[in-house]
C-alpha cells in the first residue's frame, strides 16, 4: 500500500514580513544568484578566438526555425540515403560487369585468335599447294606455256 506524506518547503514556512495589503518589506538576496554568464564576465574583454566552424555552425541552429530544420534534415537524409543507394549498386553493377569480362570475354578472344590463325595456317597451305602445283605444271612436256595476258 502507498502512502502520501506532504513535505513543506521552508520558503513557505518561514515566511517574511508583510505589510497590511500584503507586499513584501524584506529583500532577500538569497534569491538572486550571479550565473556568471559570459556576457556579464566578458563585458569588457575581446570574444573568444578559438572556435571551430563546427562550433558556430552548431550556435546557428537556434537561430533557423524548427520546421525549417526538419526539413533540411530530411532532405538532408534522402539525398544520403540516394547517393548510398546509387554508389552501392554501381559498385555491384561494375562487378558484375568486371567478372562477366573475366569469364565470358577473355575466352571468347582467345578462341577469336586461335580460329584467326589456324584461317591463316589454311590460307598458307592452299598457296603452297596452288604453288606446288603449278611448279609440276610447268615441268610437264609436251604442254604449251601458258603465255600472260595483256
Amino acid at each position: 500500500m502507498v502512502r502520501l506524506e506532504e513535505l513543506e518547503d521552508e520558503h513557505f514556512i518561514n515566511k517574511p514580513d508583510s505589510t497590511s495589503d500584503g507586499a513584501l518589506l524584506v529583500d532577500d538576496d538569497e534569491d538572486y544568484t550571479d550565473t556568471d554568464s559570459e556576457i556579464s564576465s566578458d563585458a569588457g574583454s575581446e570574444p573568444d578566438l578559438d572556435e571551430s566552424l563546427l562550433d558556430r555552425l552548431s550556435a546557428l541552429r537556434d537561430i533557423v526555425p524548427p520546421k525549417t530544420r526538419a526539413k533540411i534534415s530530411s532532405v538532408t537524409s534522402t539525398l544520403y540515403n540516394a547517393t548510398s543507394t546509387t554508389v552501392n549498386y554501381s559498385g555491384k553493377g561494375l562487378w558484375v560487369l568486371a567478372t562477366s569480362i573475366l569469364l565470358l570475354g577473355i575466352p571468347y578472344a582467345l578462341a577469336l585468335g586461335d580460329e584467326q590463325q589456324f584461317i591463316e595456317e589454311e590460307k598458307q597451305r592452299q598457296m603452297m599447294a596452288e604453288g606446288a602445283q603449278g611448279l609440276i605444271q610447268s615441268g610437264e612436256p609436251g604442254q604449251e606455256q601458258a603465255k600472260p595476258a595483256l
